[in-house]
């Protein structure tokens, strides 16, 4: 099996994410895969070393990696479905149901009440604070 194929499902993440000036290529002289580009989000960015991890371990040791943030300014953005609500997509994104408050803050320009968000809102999940 050759590294693309060994790595596929990150390679697939990167289409999926859109991911700008992406490269994939073997080098011949480490025998390592190389890929990289520009996420749009740290989220992104994060779910690409999720599947890397999956696949190759904690440190995987033939694959090099180099994936940038195109946006710093929040962690993502999330367009609300129906039946959501700020506590689960705090779960989802930030890991901890609580931090819908920190959602909600970043969102004041929109949500009047974290109780009332309705879909199709597009809102920033910030980066989450230290508990």
């Amino acid at each position: 099996m050759s590294l693309q194929e060994k790595y596929r499902p990150v390679l697939d993440l990167g289409q999926e994410f859109e991911v700008k000036d992406g490269y994939v290529k073997e080098d011949e002289l480490t025998g390592k895969l190389k890929i990289g580009g520009t996420t749009k989000t740290q989220y992104e960015k994060d779910k690409m070393w999720d599947k890397i991890k999956e696949i190759g371990g904690d440190i995987p040791t033939d694959l090099v990696a180099d994936i940038k943030v195109e946006v710093t300014d929040y962690y993502h953005k999330h367009v609300v479905q129906k039946g959501e609500s700020l506590s689960k997509i705090a779960k989802h994104y930030l890991g901890d149901f609580m931090k819908y408050k920190e959602i909600f803050e970043a969102n004041t320009d929109i949500l009047k009440n974290p109780d009332m968000i309705h879909p199709g809102q597009e809102l920033k999940i910030p980066f989450a604070k230290e508990s």
